[in-house]
Order: C-alpha cells, then sequence, then structure tokens
C-alpha cells in the first residue's frame, strides 16, 4: 500500500494525514473485498525495514495501528471477518501485542474473508524463521535433513494455513516486491498501478482482477498443454 506520503506532500499535509488516509482507503477496499467473495486479502502495512524512518513518524504509525484494532476489530467481527496480525510482533509494545492478541481472538473463528495485516514483516525474515523452526526439530530427532523440502519450508512460514496468493497489487508507481511474501510469491502475478494508495478505490481493484482473469498462468507447463491441443 504504497504512496501515502506523497499523498499527503502533493496536499500541502505532513505525512501522518496521508496514513489516515491510506487507513480510510483500506476500509474500503475491505468492503470490496467482501462484497466481491475474495477469500484472502493480505495488507502491507508495516515492514521490517520501515523502523528506519524518522522516529515520530514510526510513533505516528503505531498510535493509528493501535486506534485501528481499537475501532475497527468488533466491525469485522461483526462482517464475519478473521483478522490475522503476521510478522515479528516481539518489537511492539506490550500494549499493542496485547490489543493483537485480543484482536486475533475475537474473530478466531470467523469463516468469511480472511484478512492478514502484515506488520513488522519482511519476506526474508518470514523464510529465516522458517527454517529456524526446522533446525529445532532437527535438532531434536523430529524431523530429518533428508526430509527437508518446498512443502516442508511453506509449512512453518507465517502463512502455513493458507494458499499461495494469485495476485500481488502494488499502488504508488514503484515496481517492485519489497520484501513482501517472497517465497509466497513464486507463481503469483503482479500488477502496478501508479495510483496513490489513498486513492486507490473499488475501480482500480476491479481493474487490477480484470488484468488477473486475462492471464494465462501456466506454471511451468505449456499453452498447449492448458488448452489439450
Amino acid at each position: 500500500m504504497d504512496g501515502n506520503g506523497r499523498w499527503a506532500k502533493q496536499r500541502f499535509q505532513p505525512r501522518f494525514m496521508g496514513h489516515r488516509a491510506g487507513v480510510r482507503a483500506v476500509e474500503g477496499i475491505v468492503k470490496h473485498c467482501v462484497a466481491s467473495g475474495v477469500d484472502v486479502l493480505s495488507l502491507f502495512a508495516f515492514s521490517s525495514e520501515n523502523w528506519r524512518r524518522p522516529g515520530k513518524e514510526v510513533d505516528l504509525l503505531m498510535e493509528l495501528f493501535s486506534h485501528a484494532l481499537d475501532n475497527q476489530v468488533k466491525r469485522l467481527h461483526k462482517n464475519n471477518i478473521r483478522l490475522n496480525i503476521i510478522g515479528d510482533l516481539s518489537r511492539f509494545s506490550d500494549a499493542l501485542q496485547q490489543k493483537i492478541r485480543n484482536a486475533t481472538a475475537l474473530t478466531a473463528e470467523n469463516n468469511g474473508l480472511i484478512l492478514n495485516i502484515a506488520a513488522n514483516y519482511g519476506g526474508r525474515w518470514d523464510i529465516s524463521q522458517s527454517v529456524r523452526k526446522i533446525a529445532v526439530k532437527i535438532k531434536s530427532g523430529e524431523l530429518q535433513p533428508e526430509q527437508v523440502d518446498e512443502c516442508v519450508i511453506a509449512s512453518h512460514l507465517v502463512t502455513a494455513d493458507l494458499p499461495e496468493p494469485d495476485l500481488f497489487i502494488r499502488t504508488g508507481g514503484e515496481q517492485r516486491i519489497s520484501n513482501f511474501l517472497m517465497w509466497q510469491l513464486a507463481y503469483t502475478e503482479l500488477y502496478f498501478t501508479d495510483k496513490l494508495w489513498p486513492e486507490f478505490n473499488a475501480q482500480d481493484l476491479d481493474l487490477a482482477i480484470d488484468s488477473f482473469s486475462r492471464r494465462e498462468r501456466r506454471f511451468g507447463r505449456t499453452s498447449e498443454q492448458l488448452t489439450g491441443q
């Protein structure tokens, strides 16, 4: 969800106003995903690299995250949405960690849209923590080295219980993955738009999904194999 800061700068506003506008955009996209029958929506809210930003901006982002948990979780629960917060949560304050636990517990039994919020997340971190878990199991004898394959690694990622993403959307004009779901995106279709995140709306999401629907996904096979020719 890229472009909050630039959106604010274009309007001669402080960056945190862009982040607030970004939260409103999230509300609209979540609502549209529910209406469109999307099963899983994963949003990259705060990367492990974002700690490098100015301290005041990071503090404001943490406040915004906390405020969103206070004000949105009951609405998510009412709409049968299951909330997951994925990432290394240990760096957050104890109070914020407790709010995260409360929010995920409240919505844990919901069976509608699965909403993943990636917070203090990095794709390299995700792969590293998966490998560490596997190493512990090998050391204890629970797992043998020759048993480690792609499926075993995937089963220890933070998205282990979810399907691999079909479509990756990046707003703001940049054309890179930026350490998001690096393992999971191996065969995901990529879609880039110049729209800044606060401006990204339901119609823009429909355009991305329409682009996805017109692509041929071969997964290593040929077109002839897919069509049976």
